[in-house]
């Protein structure tokens, strides 16, 4: 019988070390796991609040158990109030400040997932960006997922283009994204790389949740990346 790949999605997951609160907003919260290097993690879920953080907390747990201080952050979602322009945005830059004030500790990575990807490729961050699957090029691909990004910029390209700039990621990083992602396409990671000079690892026969699942065969990729980026590899 064929595997889910959206069985990750909701598998049980260790409970995090604990829970801090970057903000007052109740979703400005993360959840810590394990100790090493900081990693913030911004979960993906196309930016809407029906997705939250608790699905990636296998992952969360997978980089934890391999030597990871990991950070996952909550922040405003589209169809909550706050959530979408420019509440969104706003939460993953004080979140991306405030948490390693919070913790006492440095920054070694910043990385997401799908919508998450995208924002760890847009925030001001000066340390390397993990983008797993992002969806990039926001005016060509806002129809995406029933228009998520129209959502979350308050219309369309036409209609907001100062929106669709300012929200457009441009800095180097390293993508890793599977060639079989239904959910977002392999050729937005390829113009990213293309266009900024980012490294890509393309994963052939890679869907779009197996990213973020420890018991996939894209695991071992996506955690070689991540410590690689951060200067572990052979550790």
């Amino acid at each position: 019988m064929a595997v889910d790949p959206r069985e990750v999605l909701t598998r049980p997951a260790p409970a995090p070390d604990f829970t801090g609160a970057y903000g007052d907003h109740p979703d400005q919260v993360f959840d810590v796991r394990g100790a090493g290097p900081l990693l913030v993690f911004v979960h993906g879920g196309f930016w809407r609040a029906e997705y939250d953080r608790a699905h990636v907390g296998p992952l969360s747990a997978g980089f934890a158990a391999e030597g990871f201080r990991v950070a996952t952050i909550e922040f405003r979602r589209t169809g909550q109030p706050g959530g979408g322009w420019p509440g969104t945005f706003d939460d993953i830059q004080l979140a991306l400040a405030e948490v390693p004030r919070i913790l006492g500790q440095e920054l070694a990575l910043v990385s997401g997932h799908s919508a998450g990807g995208h924002l760890a490729l847009w925030a001001s961050v000066d340390c390397p960006v993990l983008a797993l699957a992002p969806v990039t090029g926001l005016a060509g691909a806002h129809d995406l997922d029933d228009r998520a990004a129209h959502l979350l910029l308050g219309g369309g390209p036409e209609e907001v283009p100062e929106r669709y700039a300012f929200a457009e990621p441009s800095r180097v990083g390293t993508l890793v994204h599977g060639t079989e992602d239904r959910q977002v396409p392999v050729d937005l990671s390829l113009a990213y790389a293309a266009r900024t000079g980012s490294r890509l690892v393309e994963l052939p026969g890679v869907e779009h949740f197996g990213l973020i699942d420890p018991l996939s065969t894209a695991w071992p990729t996506v955690l070689a990346e991540a410590r690689a980026l951060v200067g572990m590899l052979g550790s």
